[in-house]
């Protein structure tokens, strides 16, 4: 089985696919990132659909890379007859998704094949297919794929297959077109010219931000352009990442669909985007909040699809074994029904940090602002779900109640600091409430340490954040006691656990590999206390988890050394922007100082 972090990305902005270092395009779905796949051999096997093209004789590749700062796959193989490269892409969207494939003859005579097996529905529909002189047509439903190639294209055993033979100087193009299958065929695309164009595109992008220099750039810049492909463009929403049910655990049950927006998002999304200077992507992305939570503030989501719809429906398909066979596979996903307050707080932070950053506010935006405020004005004294979505009873999480304090004090200071109308002394008097609340009940004085949630005793990394979110500066004690408790405590490999699943009462069975956002989370914590160099060892180490191209999934097993959960994942590689960004600039993050209009340390 293909491990994950042996897959690379492609993208057109509006959905993407994985290759694997064997050449294969295992997962993919048309038209959107939420579409059903075509290709799902990822949660299954190949006979669930893909699409290989390498050397006749099999085998991993040699070698490969983006070309430069772009999300143009080159990859190469050595053989005994020669060696060929195989550019993989797909151009920004147009009139129709496309993918193209185009084999490059490098040195002597190598006999390649290409393998097509497309199937519908997460591998469940087999489709209609047609060979013509110049293309092959699959049809079934509502979708129809052509394939147009040079190469003569053959059935057998279900799939369509192609044998030739490249040598120096041969460049044979594969475009896979999708379209909805009542309407007429697209134009046909001509692989050089898409190459050409999609080049520029991602160059023009990623020159168009803020320079960056150090030792830390190609991180950076390869997150940054993972990030931008991971963002549907017509509505501005990012999804967490492009794959549902990758395990959390080989074998085990913690496979869920990320193929939606998280609020919680909304934050590290600005904060990255911001400071990167993609000033477009960050207010294509407020936009995309402001239209997903408009409404009644009570109904407020955790998440949304990527276009706002919120009915998720969690579903399983029985027809797909799992990625090794870790089931069920799920699409939709119901935690999108779960109270967690700290959303509120997560999109009042988020959008205060775009008006601090001279993104302009609407009327009906602050209105809208002042709604949810209210709203969690009444009830933030409310056991919630908490951050990592706990399918168990509810609690009263340390986080959430942080995060209802940042409502509070960002909500109060948009009115000190940006004239804007709202109750400033009410909001005031809530945030000190809170903040002595969160003192009184979420930190373990005998332990040291802020804790997962009141009455426990139990660690949770989340609270890394409160220095970030200016709850309390770095330096203070409590914060640096919770630092140490957690690197004692809540670290294998020196790497940081969510929590113990063991005792979590989160209503799942098995474990998990490690989140990676929270070693993030220790590297800004550490950077914010004065612990520089600590910040600086431990942001490199978590580095050396990325997988030959650049990329992080979600979670990392320190015992079997390989990456686990959903790739690429948004809430692994923004942290990381942040954090580099944070150690670029050698003294710590604006937003790890304790604003003037909260309260100091008591």
């Amino acid at each position: 089985m293909t491990r994950i972090e042996d897959y690379a990305l492609l993208g057109d902005l509006q959905t993407a696919a994985l290759v694997s270092t064997t050449g294969s395009i295992d997962w993919l779905c048309f038209p959107r990132f939420d579409s059903p796949a075509c290709f799902a051999a990822l949660v299954d096997t190949p006979e669930a659909g893909h699409w290989r093209i390498a050397p006749a004789g099999g085998g991993t590749c040699t070698s490969r890379r983006y070309q430069d700062d772009t999300l143009v796959l080159e990859t190469l193989w050595t053989t005994d007859e020669g060696s060929v490269k195989v550019l993989d892409f797909m151009p920004p969207r147009g009139h129709a998704p496309d993918v193209v494939r185009i084999v490059c003859g490098v040195s002597g005579a190598v006999p390649m094949r290409s393998e097509l097996r497309l199937r519908f529905d997460y591998g469940h529909v087999v489709p209609w297919v047609r060979h013509h002189h110049d293309r092959m047509e699959a049809i079934a439903g509502p979708d129809a794929v052509r394939l147009r190639t040079p190469i003569p294209t053959r059935g057998e055993n279900w799939s369509t297959l192609s044998d030739f033979t490249v040598r120096p100087g041969d460049r044979v193009p594969f475009v896979l077109t999708w379209s909805p299958s009542h309407l007429p065929a697209p134009k046909p695309v001509d692989a050089e010219r898409a190459l050409a164009d999609t080049l520029k595109f991602w160059t023009d992008w990623s020159d168009r931000g803020t320079p960056i220099a150090g030792p830390h750039r190609d991180a950076i810049k390869r997150s940054l352009l993972t990030l931008k492909a991971m963002t549907y463009q017509p509505t501005g929403g990012i999804v967490a990442a492009p794959t549902t049910s990758l395990p959390e655990q080989i074998g085990g049950p913690r496979n869920w669909d990320y193929r939606y927006c998280w609020l919680r998002d909304s934050t590290y999304t600005l904060q990255a985007l911001l400071a990167a200077g993609y000033l477009d992507e960050a207010k294509a992305w407020r936009e995309w909040l402001l239209r997903a939570i408009a409404g009644n503030p009570d109904a407020l989501q955790i998440m949304y699809s990527i276009d706002g719809t919120r009915r998720l429906p969690e579903a399983e398909l029985p027809w797909l074994a799992g990625y090794e066979n870790s089931h069920p596979v799920r699409t939709g996903n119901a935690a999108s029904d779960q109270l967690q307050l700290d959303v509120w707080g997560e999109t009042l932070d988020g959008l205060a940090l775009a008006r601090d950053a001279g993104i302009a506010t609407t009327d009906d935006a602050w209105d809208m602002q002042v709604a949810l405020m209210n709203h969690l004005e009444g009830n933030w004294q409310q056991p919630d779900n908490g951050l990592w979505e706990m399918r168990g009873a509810r609690q009263h999480f340390t986080h959430s109640k942080v995060m209802a304090w940042v409502a509070a004090d960002r909500m109060s200071r948009a009115v000190r600091t940006h004239d804007l109308d709202g109750p400033v002394g009410r909001w005031e008097a809530l945030r000190d409430t809170i903040h002595a609340d969160v003192l009184t009940h979420g930190f373990n004085a005998d332990k040291n340490t802020f804790v997962q949630a009141y009455g426990s005793t139990a660690l949770d990394a989340s609270v890394l954040m409160i220095p970030r979110v200016g709850f309390l500066p770095g330096t203070d004690p409590r914060v640096q006691g919770t630092i140490t408790a957690i690197q004692q405590d809540l670290t294998e490999d020196g790497f940081v656990k969510r929590y113990q699943t063991g005792n979590s009462g989160d209503g799942l069975t098995g474990g998990e590999g490690l989140f990676l956002a929270c070693s993030f989370w220790l590297v800004d914590a550490l950077h914010s206390a004065g612990r520089v160099d600590d910040a600086e060892a431990l942001f490199v180490r978590l580095l050396t988890l990325r997988n030959d191209v650049g990329l992080l999934s979600e979670e990392w097993d320190p015992k079997a050394h390989r990456q686990l959960g959903n790739t690429p994942q948004a809430f692994s590689h923004f942290p990381l922007v942040v954090s580099a960004l944070n150690l670029h600039a050698g003294k710590a993050h604006p937003s790890n100082q304790v604003p003037a209009a909260a309260p100091t340390a008591r």
